[in-house]
């Protein structure tokens, strides 16, 4: 079976595309990535790719006069790597409409929260301060507004009573090391469907236990 062919687009590091690498690393995972491409000349995680032996491409937004523009540009990048799919990556520019309407339930993103909780930026700080007792990080479908749309994978971790914003920020990569692939493989092997806004999964198990933070395990009754 052909495997879904993928484009990873980057800003930064690169740490949820040396994932994602890993992952289809193995000829039996269902994807395959065709190109990675940075708005951003220097970002690290190109190097990830060139020792991967994938293709990169650079499409400068600076170099553009408007969105629209630099968006045209990208979807030419992305049409001469025959991207089926498209995996953002710590990829920092937001999308208009019209892209994300092109790419459909076909362009994923990966969220350090539990969405809809804590959309946008300083998602761990934001957690924090709330006082929320679990944290985590999602996996989904790109719609018109910021980290909105059907989503497909979440990891939750628990708040600890010394976290800080790093050692919370570890925790959480960890587990969005895990679930992007889990979640290009669901969509690769056409398990994920859109319906009525929510992504249903074929063949999905919901974990064993409920989570309770702090645990009641030696609490006095």
């Amino acid at each position: 079976m052909p495997r879904l062919k993928t484009a990873i687009l980057i800003s930064g590091s690169g740490s949820n595309l040396q994932a994602l690498i890993d992952a289809c690393a193995d000829p039996a995972f269902p994807a395959e990535i065709v190109g990675v491409i940075s708005n951003r000349p220097n970002a690290p995680g190109l190097e990830h790719a060139r020792a991967a032996g994938i293709a990169t491409a650079v499409v400068d937004h600076k170099a553009y006069a408007d969105r629209r523009a630099f968006e045209a540009a990208l979807d030419t990048v992305l049409k001469e790597a025959q991207a089926e799919l498209i995996c953002n990556a710590g990829f920092m520019r937001i999308l208009t409409a019209g892209f994300v309407e092109r790419w459909r339930d076909r362009c994923l993103n990966i969220h350090p929260s539990l969405l809809p909780a804590f959309p946008g930026l300083d998602t761990h700080a934001r957690a924090l301060a709330a006082g929320v007792r679990f944290a985590g990080c999602t996996v989904h479908f790109i719609r018109a507004e910021v980290d909105a749309g059907p989503i497909i994978v979440q990891a939750a971790v628990p708040v600890l009573p010394d976290d800080d914003l790093a050692s919370l920020a570890v925790r959480v990569l960890t587990e969005e090391h895990r679930i992007y692939p889990q979640a290009l493989r669901m969509v690769a092997e056409g398990r994920v469907r859109v319906v009525d806004g929510r992504a249903v999964i074929d063949g999905a198990a919901a974990p064993p236990e409920v989570l309770i933070n702090p645990s009641p395990v030696g609490s006095s009754s």
